[in-house]
């Protein structure tokens, strides 16, 4: 596997490039040390799970692929991994910013929201624009003449537009001034982290992989997506539960799913199981912003006991997906690729 530092270190020279990109338009100076500044700020400073996961899958593939286990990436391959898992981590960024706003969030990985930042305010909606079209500039500049670019165009247009989707259904079922728990249910959420997170962070990684191996097969992006779906599931519900009790200073942000009004696991959770005394508490302190309405619902969600339900889920989601990659077929995408997203994220706490 590659290191995060070493994969870092490549961004820079990735900035440059776009940036010298820029001198085609005619950008002036200070549109292209303000466009530096918003990459700079927004692209980096996260795990980098997604755009790692690029690289560490070609590996995989390239190891099954020539039978040597200890195969190494080639200067070549592991740059043309490499770009295209920043180009993940800017279609992250892309999300985020927006997200942000949307949300009216504070912090993101440990520092101001982008939009919060001085002189930027709403300029920021612009700026997650930039971000998303430096995307098919790279992969413009990269990977044009490749016989598969214009698979690698459509597989980023489709995944943005899914995830685009999964966030519409999430922003019309909890809008933060509109709360009403009756339009929540598990069917909903299942779909909103399907189509909000699953699929770019999970599948979309992997899929390029296949792509750069050459791999063509359709079963094996079925497969793959069959796998890396119910992964990101258990990711996302992860990190709802994180966003309650994980510690801030872990997860790079202060969790305000329960006043933001989202349509989240443990609430969906606390649904299903609460009293008509515990649901009408609920209704009345869900989605509202005082220390003293979260303080009630947390304590509902112990009275409830919402971190069991999360453990009993996390082992029994653990077992399912170890038996889906079992019973895979590794002629088509070793079980290895799998694997290595559920050693990332297994109880993971940040």
């Amino acid at each position: 596997m590659t290191s995060k530092q070493q994969f870092v270190d490549f961004f820079p020279r990735l900035v440059d490039d776009l940036l010298q990109d820029l001198d085609q338009l005619e950008a002036l100076p200070e549109s292209k040390a303000w466009v530096r500044r918003a990459l700079d700020y927004n692209v980096q400073g996260g795990k980098m799970n997604r755009g790692l996961s690029v690289v560490d899958a070609l590996a995989v593939l390239r190891c099954n692929a020539t039978g040597n286990a200890a195969y190494q990436l080639t200067e070549a391959e592991w740059e043309r991994a490499t770009i295209l898992g920043w180009c993940v981590e800017l279609l992250q960024a892309f999300f985020l910013i927006s997200d942000d706003i949307m949300d009216s969030s504070i912090t993101r990985r440990g520092q101001p929201c982008w939009y919060r930042q001085p002189e930027v305010g709403m300029i920021a909606i612009n700026d997650a624009f930039i971000v998303e079209m430096m995307i098919y500039r790279i992969v413009k500049k990269y990977f044009r003449q490749d016989s598969f670019y214009i698979d690698l165009v459509e597989l980023l247009q489709d995944i943005t537009f899914k995830t685009e989707m999964g966030q519409n259904l999430d922003l019309i079922t909890a809008p933060e001034d509109q709360v009403d728990l009756t339009r929540f249910s598990m069917t909903k959420y299942r779909y909103i982290v399907k189509y909000k997170t699953s699929y770019y962070s999970f599948y979309l990684p992997v899929a390029m992989a296949l792509l750069l191996a050459g791999v063509s097969e359709e079963r094996a992006f079925k497969q793959a997506e069959a796998i890396l779906l119910p992964l990101g599931e258990y990711f996302q519900i992860q990190d709802d539960y994180l966003d309650c009790y994980g510690a801030p200073e872990l997860i790079g942000k202060i969790g305000t799913d329960i006043q933001d009004n989202k349509c989240s696991w443990l609430i969906n959770q606390a649904l299903l199981v609460a009293s008509p005394a515990q649901l009408e508490k609920l209704h009345q302190h869900y989605g509202k912003r005082t220390s003293e309405d979260v303080a009630i619902v947390k304590a509902i969600y112990e009275e409830l006991g919402i971190q069991k339900r999360f453990h009993d889920y996390e082992a029994e989601s653990f077992n399912t997906i170890s038996k889906l990659i079992s019973e895979a077929d590794s002629s088509l995408v070793p079980h290895q690729v799998f694997l290595d997203f559920m050693n990332k994220i297994y109880k993971r706490t940040k």
